[in-house]
């Protein structure tokens, strides 16, 4: 089989861990691992291969974490814009023979019975042989009303459900023959094409146009243009909820999609009293508390079921119980800054930049590149840039200069001025930025040349 894992999605209902340039999926909260590196480490047991499907910015975090595994047999499909699972399924589906088995998953789901999994994926890949589409429905263990339901007879789907009130949720639980729809999926890329083709063939033919590269290349790129002309859809309304050959497997797998920090908070280690473990917490008679930190001490007295949550730029203090909220207070962010979008610390594919104080006319970074690689040619149009190296060796090009900058020394950038940033060590390389001018955003960058193929 080959997993296609699905990486969009920003995860705003865990800002501010989650953001867009660093989703939940490539944050490592478990055991110093991803969601997205647990998805490839749990199916590379029983695929072949990974096919990733993401932004350009997430390729970068999937190229990395990959590394971090030791997995080589990636290919990869590049979306500029997003529209819903049908298109994307599809996309890889025609990269890949019509006979190969896929299995769907999305990037950013937990699951810990990893024994009644592999159990559960054969009995899917057995259906997926008999040319069936499967999907994956979850055993429910409460009434939830933030998933949808699959309704079934045995292995036949009798009908999908969208998300239900707490009434109706209970309705199915008491019922016995209703699962969480898991998102994940599993057939023959040729069967399902098929099926897209013959429901929703103004997709299938949009996906046929906009894949116009050679397919047969470990990294494709769509073109923005031929990827907004294709119809948004999911695959649920697409295709699943319309076709006769589909099937549902029964999977008691211990699984969550880790969609809130309610549901975080479940699944992370404990103190004694029921907080979340964490070396930076002080606690005085406090209990079932989610504390996340790394950067400063957070101390609690007499508190009891609180989510407080520090990254540094930014601090959440919510109830357990009403985390579902925090997409609203991310639609609050997004008014006026830009703490929905990025970290203190960016990840970028030469390295990453850690923002040590951003004010009104300057902003400080520390930069770190890793070897053998480069920035891009580029320039500023509002900024000033003074470089300083602190460990390792820089060669700087400004305009038509090409010189060497070692540790304790240092280079100035005036605004409009061409230049370009390389590591051509063997060592990290590590520099101080100090940027000054009228303004110091991160889009004010003008890419002349760049290695790896950014706008």
């Amino acid at each position: 089989m080959t997993n296609i894992i699905l990486c969009g999605g920003s995860g705003t209902r865990l800002w501010p861990i989650s953001r867009t340039l660093m989703p939940k999926q490539f944050v490592k909260l478990f055991d110093e691992k991803s969601l997205f590196q647990l998805t490839v480490e749990r199916n590379s047991k029983v695929c072949d291969s990974q096919f990733i499907v993401s932004n350009t910015e997430q390729y970068f975090l999937a190229l990395d974490q990959l590394e971090e595994l030791n997995k080589t047999n990636n290919r990869y499909l590049l979306e500029p814009v997003g529209r819903n699972t049908a298109p994307a399924i599809a996309l890889a589906c025609m990269a890949l023979d019509s006979d190969t088995i896929v299995l769907i998953t999305p990037s950013d789901h937990l699951i810990k019975d990893e024994e009644e999994y592999a159990k559960v994926l054969q009995t899917a890949k057995n259906l997926a042989e008999e040319n069936n589409l499967v999907t994956f429905g979850i055993t429910p263990t409460f009434a939830e009303t933030g998933f949808g339901y699959i309704e079934a007879k045995e292995q036949d789907v009798q009908a999908f459900h969208e998300k239900p009130n707490q009434e109706t949720a209970q309705t199915y639980l008491d019922a016995g023959n209703y699962y969480w729809n898991s998102g994940m999926f599993c057939f023959k890329a040729g069967i399902f094409l098929e099926e897209l083709k013959k429901y929703s063939p103004t997709i299938y033919e949009a996906c046929e146009k906009a894949l116009e590269s050679d397919t047969s290349s470990d990294m494709i790129r769509i073109k923005h243009d031929a990827m907004e002309s294709i119809p948004e859809d999911s695959i649920d309304c697409a295709v699943m909820e319309k076709s006769n050959k589909v099937k549902v497997v029964a999977s008691n797998i211990n699984w969550s999609d880790v969609g809130s920090f309610d549901a975080l908070y479940e699944e992370l280690p404990k103190d004694t009293n029921g907080n979340t473990a964490n070396e930076n917490h002080i606690s005085i008679d406090s209990k079932n508390n989610l504390i996340y930190g790394s950067q400063r001490k957070i101390a609690t007295v007499d508190i009891e079921d609180l989510i407080i949550v520090d990254t540094g730029d930014a601090l959440l203090i919510s109830k357990k119980g009403s985390s579902q909220k925090v997409k609203a207070i991310v639609k609050e962010v997004r008014k006026n800054t830009q703490l929905h979008n990025i970290h203190l610390t960016g990840h970028r594919p030469w390295g990453s930049y850690t923002i040590l104080e951003d004010s009104n006319g300057y902003k400080i970074k520390r930069i770190e590149v890793k070897p053998k690689k480069r920035l891009s040619l580029q320039r500023h149009k509002y900024r000033n840039e003074h470089w300083i190296v602190v460990s390792g060796e820089a060669i700087v090009t400004v305009n038509d200069k090409t010189f060497t900058l070692k540790q304790n020394e240092s280079t100035y950038i005036k605004a409009g001025d061409i230049h370009r940033l390389l590591n051509d060590t063997n060592e990290m390389l590590v520099i101080i930025e100090a940027q000054v001018g009228s303004y110091t955003g991160e889009d004010d960058i003008e890419r002349l040349e760049d290695d790896y193929k950014r706008d």
